[in-house]
């Protein structure tokens, strides 16, 4: 299957819409996936890199970072966020599933 911005983002919105409550809008032109208006999953291309946007910790994040698929978000990296490089390696759809569902829990359940 031929991994392109359209197909990952309708894998994506197959996911994300899955979930209760979610809305799907465009924030500085990327696809973004709210609940209760909180962002928890970002499309993005950043420095030609596409890349899935999760919250995952403070706590998490230098695990994520070790790993060579993933990168410390731009500007909002600072509050917990990697992004997993489409084209670092064959995506693993359960696990872009898990991740995307936890980035849900954490960004709900956070004071901010």
């Amino acid at each position: 299957m031929n991994v392109t911005e359209e197909t990952v983002l309708e894998r994506l919105r197959r996911i994300c819409s899955a979930l209760p409550d979610t809305t799907e809008t465009v924030t500085f032109g990327h696809p973004t996936f709210k609940a209760a208006g909180k962002t928890f999953t970002v499309l993005e291309t950043y420095k030609n890199e596409l890349s899935i946007c999760i919250k995952v910790g403070k706590t998490l994040q230098g695990m994520f970072e070790a790993d060579p698929r993933f990168y410390r978000t731009p500007y909002i990296g600072k509050h917990g966020w990697v992004s997993l490089k489409v084209h670092a390696a064959p995506l693993n759809w359960t696990e872009v599933k898990s991740l995307v569902k936890q980035s849900r829990e954490l960004v709900l359940s956070s004071k901010k």
